[in-house]
C-alpha cells in the first residue's frame, strides 16, 4: 500500500481550496446560473424537480459551468448568453450522471444515496432524459448555430463513449488507445465544449476557440485519468465513494491496463477472474493495488495526467495575462493534486 499512502501524502499537502480564485471571480454569474438550474428543472411532475434537484445538489463543485463562465470572461464578453449555455452544460453533465449510475447500478455518490438508489432505475432515465431536453432548449434559446453544433455534438460524443466504456468492460484485452478513447468522448468532450463556446459567445477569431477548447478537453482527460487514479487510493473516503469501485465492476482504467500489460500470465489469469469473470474473493482488492505498486502503473497514470494538465495549461499562452488567465491554468493543477 506504500504508493497509496504516498499518493495521499501528497495530496492532503496540497491547496484543497484549489478553486477558490476561479470561483470568486465567477461567483456572481454562477449565482444566475444556479438560478437558472432550479427554474429550469420545474415541471409540474413532481417527481422531476425532486430528483433532479437531489442529483444537482449532490453534483460537486459546478466545474464545468464554471468553465464556461470563466472561458467568456477570458474572452472579455460582458453579455448574459454564457450563463445559459453554463446550465446548458450542467444539464448534459447531470443527465449522464444520472445514466452513469443506473448503468454501474451506483448506490452513492459524493456521500449521497444515488438517484437511483433512492427512486429506481426507471424514474432516473427518465429525469436524465429529460435534462437532456431542457439542455437543448437552453441551446435553441441561445440562438447559435455554431452553439447547437458544438454542445449537440458533444452530446452525442458523450453517449457513444458510454456505449464504448459498456463494451470494453471487463474486457482485459482493452488497450491503452481504447481507454483513451472512452476518456475523450466520455469526460473530456464536455469539458472542450464548455471551454469552446465561451470564446464562440464572444465572437472570438477560430484560434481563440480552438485554444479554449483544447484547454478543456486536455483539462477532462487529466481529470478523469486522476479519478482512475483515485479509485485505487485512500483518499476515495473523502470523495464519498468506496475504494475500488471500478475494480469491482470490471472497468478497464489506465492503471489496470498498464498493470495487465506488464504482468505475467499468473498475474493476468487474476485480472481475468477479478474483471472478467467478476469472481471476487477476499484480498483481491489488496492484491491488485499491490500488483499495479509492482508495476509503478498508479504512478505513471499520474504522470499521464500531470502531462495533460500542463498542455492545458499551455493552451491559455496565447492569452494575455489576467486574473482568468491564471486561475483556470491553476485548475489545471488542481485537477491532478485534488484530494476530492
Amino acid at each position: 500500500m506504500a504508493l497509496v499512502a504516498e499518493v495521499g501524502k501528497e495530496q492532503k499537502g496540497q491547496d484543497r481550496n484549489g478553486l477558490e480564485p476561479l470561483i470568486a471571480l465567477v461567483a456572481e454569474d454562477l449565482q444566475a446560473v444556479n438560478r437558472l438550474i432550479v427554474t429550469h428543472m420545474d415541471s409540474p411532475v413532481a417527481l422531476i424537480p425532486q430528483l433532479a434537484g437531489h442529483i444537482v445538489a449532490a453534483g460537486g463543485k459546478r466545474l464545468r459551468p464554471m468553465l464556461t463562465l470563466a472561458s467568456a470572461k477570458l474572452c472579455g464578453y460582458r453579455g448574459e448568453r454564457h450563463l445559459g449555455l453554463a446550465a446548458c452544460v450542467e444539464f448534459i453533465h447531470t443527465a449522464t450522471l444520472l445514466h452513469d449510475d443506473v448503468v454501474d447500478a451506483s448506490d452513492l455518490r459524493r456521500g449521497l444515496a444515488t438517484a437511483n438508489a433512492v427512486w429506481g432505475n426507471k424514474p432516473s432515465v427518465l429525469v436524465g432524459d429529460f435534462l437532456f431536453s431542457r439542455a437543448f432548449q437552453l441551446m435553441v434559446t441561445d440562438g447559435s448555430l455554431d452553439v447547437l453544433r458544438i454542445l449537440s455534438n458533444a452530446s452525442a460524443v458523450i453517449a457513444e463513449g458510454e456505449v464504448l466504456q459498456l463494451m470494453t468492460a471487463n474486457d482485459i484485452s482493452s488497450d491503452q488507445s481504447t481507454y483513451m478513447e472512452v476518456v475523450e468522448a466520455k469526460t473530456a468532450a464536455l469539458f472542450a465544449a464548455a471551454c469552446r463556446v465561451g470564446a464562440v459567445v464572444a465572437e472570438q477569431p477560430e484560434a481563440e476557440e480552438l485554444a479554449l477548447e483544447r484547454f478543456g478537453r486536455d483539462l477532462g482527460i487529466a481529470f478523469q485519468l486522476v479519478d482512475d487514479v483515485l479509485d485505487y487510493s485512500a483518499l476515495q473516503a473523502e470523495l464519498g465513494k468506496s475504494v475500488g469501485d471500478d475494480f469491482r465492476d470490471g472497468k478497464i482504467t489506465l492503471p489496470v491496463v498498464l498493470a495487465i500489460q506488464r504482468g505475467n500470465d499468473e498475474e493476468r489469469a487474476f485480472w481475468r477472474r477479478c474483471l472478467e469473470d467478476q469472481d471476487h474473493q477476499d484480498g483481491d482488492l489488496e492484491h491488485a493495488i499491490a500488483l499495479m505498486q509492482r508495476h509503478g502503473t498508479l504512478e505513471d497514470a499520474m504522470a499521464q495526467a500531470r502531462r495533460y494538465a500542463d498542455s492545458a495549461s499551455a493552451a491559455l499562452d496565447r492569452f494575455p495575462k489576467s486574473a482568468t488567465k491564471t486561475a483556470l491554468q491553476d485548475i489545471a493543477g488542481f485537477c491532478v493534486d485534488r484530494a476530492y
